[in-house]
């Protein structure tokens, strides 16, 4: 049977009984595709890890918590052997061998009737990759395979369908983008992008995309954010497949919902994806942590790009200044004197911990550190521009583990 290749097929299990002896790791990593197939599972093991016995305690799995018994596979269209007690697999593997059950055999794959490809699955489309019996290549195969399906390197025969996608590129690093989002990218006939979006990502896309520069779209008679709307349902009307490239997440202070609202009105389809928000990912990058145990237990995104004088703002400064955890402030970096000073004027610390990052995630960052009474002179010695995320609460002074830079 060595000399001849495996015939690859896909099962349709749905409904269907499958059995699975053994509820270690091999059955941990398996059961959710089985479970994902529809596929009647039971489970038989005297005991199981922490993940299968919580998938048995959900109703995913049946279990039958004894050893395997003759007979178990009575019924079973499909069985997985996964045990370290080699006489009870090969015990369960006669029996499947005698009722012509398909079997995977995680002990010995010379002695199954089956094997598991290695396999990923993108946007409804699955690949299984067999290459022997050699599983690391197998996987390295799929690897490479599936990534070239989800950034878009490699074609794709689907229907395009026309119409609008609201991309959350992330905090500026090209590789934060999620993989949804670089793959329309790269499907991309037209990409309207602002200036805090991951640039670096438009220098990988085909010479045919359109890029235009949101900043640069000519407004006319139109405020900024209608004549950004108006470009993308024109260009949507004229068949293109386009991106609109936010910076973070579309919905975080990004207007994507004035857009989706525009595109909806005139009767454009339009698909959402979340991005990675600069709130998180930002302080993350330089080792603060948001909310941390016995710290922070809340942490809070603030718009500052009104001060708290000005009567357009919608914040509650007062209230704000007497919670006890984290503060982020985005686009507020002109105004984050003001914005100290409310907060020590309505209760919270002077030497509240604060610091500001610019440009973070990108090869320019940099981070100062000062206190809610330092840090407006700080921010402007330190000549601190847009983008920069301000971080305010006791987070700020816990440190980060020494190690070796990521």
């Amino acid at each position: 049977m060595a000399e001849h290749s495996a015939y690859p097929v896909g099962l349709r299990l749905a409904g269907r009984r499958v059995v699975v002896i053994g509820g270690g790791q091999v059955a941990q990593r398996r059961l959710p595709a089985l479970v994902a197939a529809g596929a009647d599972v039971l489970l038989v093991s005297p005991s199981a890890t922490p993940s299968v016995d919580a998938m048995a305690e959900t109703g995913e799995i049946r279990w039958e918590r004894r050893r395997y018994q003759d007979g178990d596979l009575e019924g079973a269209w499909y069985a997985l052997i996964a045990t370290r007690d080699r006489a009870a697999n090969d015990a369960a593997s006669a029996e499947a061998e005698s009722r012509r059950v398909w079997c995977v055999r995680a002990d010995d794959a010379e002695a199954a009737t089956a094997w598991t490809p290695a396999t990923g699955r993108v946007e409804g489309v699955t690949v299984a990759v067999l290459s022997g019996n050699d599983p690391r290549r197998s996987a390295a195969v799929r690897d490479a395979v599936v990534e070239g399906l989800r950034d878009g390197s490699l074609t794709r025969n689907r229907p395009r369908t026309p119409g609008v996608a609201l991309v959350g590129g992330g905090p500026g690093d090209p590789d934060l983008i999620t993989v949804r989002g670089r793959r329309l990218l790269a499907e991309a006939d037209v990409v309207i992008a602002d200036r805090l979006g991951p640039r670096d990502l438009l220098d990988e896309l085909p010479p045919h995309v359109e890029v235009i520069d949101a900043a640069k779209i000519p407004y006319g008679r139109f405020m900024a954010q209608e004549a950004i709307n108006n470009a993308l349902i024109e260009h949507a009307k004229a068949g293109k497949a386009v991106v609109r490239l936010k910076g973070g997440d579309p919905y975080v202070f990004g207007r994507g919902m004035e857009e989706l609202q525009a595109l909806a009105e005139a009767g454009i389809p339009c698909t959402v994806v979340p991005g990675i928000s600069s709130s998180i990912s930002v302080p993350g990058a330089v080792g603060i942590p948001v909310t941390n145990r016995g710290v922070a237990h809340e942490f809070t995104v603030v718009s500052g790009h009104v001060g708290p004088d000005d009567p357009r703002s919608l914040v509650d400064w007062a209230s704000l200044a007497k919670l006890t955890g984290t503060l982020v402030i985005l686009m507020g970096v002109d105004k984050i004197g003001l914005i100290a000073e409310a907060l020590v004027r309505h209760g919270r610390p002077a030497g509240t911990p604060v610091a500001v990052v610019q440009e973070g995630t990108t090869a320019t960052q940099r981070r100062v550190d000062a206190t809610l009474a330092t840090v407006g002179e700080t921010v402007r010695a330190a000549e601190i521009r847009p983008p920069a995320v301000i971080v305010i609460g006791e987070v700020v002074n816990v440190a980060a583990p020494a190690g070796p830079a990521a």
